[in-house]
This record gives structure tokens, C-alpha cells and sequence, in this order.
């Protein structure tokens, strides 16, 4: 597990390797990842927005931005937690990601970028 706090937020991720499979003749590399975002500040916070980089030990990098987190813009009130679920494919068994959440602050009505760690993908089959 990896971990980080901006601004009070802490950001926690777990991953794991899901299996490979072939698609349009080629092998993909199938990752899940699980995020907790934890409010540790006295202000009431949501994160609107996503960003992230994927990268694959081929040097291949993938842009993701988008609003929220698997359909949601979570509303966490000091001392609460939000805990999702994702994942995403490679092109090889190792790679990791990277980003940010934009969040808004009610209390100032602010935005500010929480960063999440960067996190690897690695295939347990091929580590040695």
C-alpha cells in the first residue's frame, strides 16, 4: 500500500493483478486498484474532478481526465472516508500510475489538486 497526505487528504491505494487475456491479438494485462480518500482536515472537502497518467514498462503513457470517481462526486465532511474500486489494462505485466484529484474546500470555496501517489502494477507471475 502506498500513501499520501495534501492539505489534510489522505490518499491510501492497494492494487492487485487481475489475469491477462487476448484481445484483437494481442495479450492485455488486466490490474485492479482499490483508493481511499480520508478527510483529515476541519473542512468540509469534494473531489469533482480526475487525472490520471498510466504508464506501462513498454513507455507507453495514457492521459485519463474526468469528472469524479466511477460516477461519483463524493462529499467528505471532516473525519470521513470514501473507498472505490477500479482498474485498468496493460500492455505488460508491469507498469504504474499516477494523478490527482481536484477537489473544491466549502469552507473558502476553493479548489485544490490532492495528489495520489504513484502506484505500481506489477503482474505477480513476473516478479522474481
Amino acid at each position: 500500500m502506498v500513501s499520501q497526505i495534501t492539505r489534510g487528504i489522505k490518499i491510501s491505494v492497494i492494487t492487485s493483478f487481475e489475469g491477462t487475456y487476448f484481445k484483437n491479438y494481442k495479450i492485455h494485462f488486466a490490474f485492479s486498484y482499490q483508493i481511499t480518500i480520508e478527510n483529515h482536515s476541519k473542512d468540509t472537502v469534494q473531489l469533482n474532478l480526475r487525472h490520471w497518467e498510466i504508464y506501462d514498462s513498454l513507455n507507453h503513457k495514457e492521459v485519463v481526465d474526468g469528472e469524479g470517481v466511477i460516477g461519483k462526486k463524493p462529499v467528505l465532511k471532516p473525519g470521513e472516508q470514501h473507498t472505490y474500486s477500479s482498474g485498468c489494462l496493460l500492455s505488460s505485466p508491469y507498469g504504474a500510475m499516477q494523478g490527482y484529484f481536484s477537489m473544491v474546500n466549502f469552507t473558502t470555496t476553493k479548489n485544490f489538486k490532492v495528489i495520489v501517489p504513484t502506484f505500481r502494477l506489477c503482474a505477480s507471475f513476473a516478479l522474481n
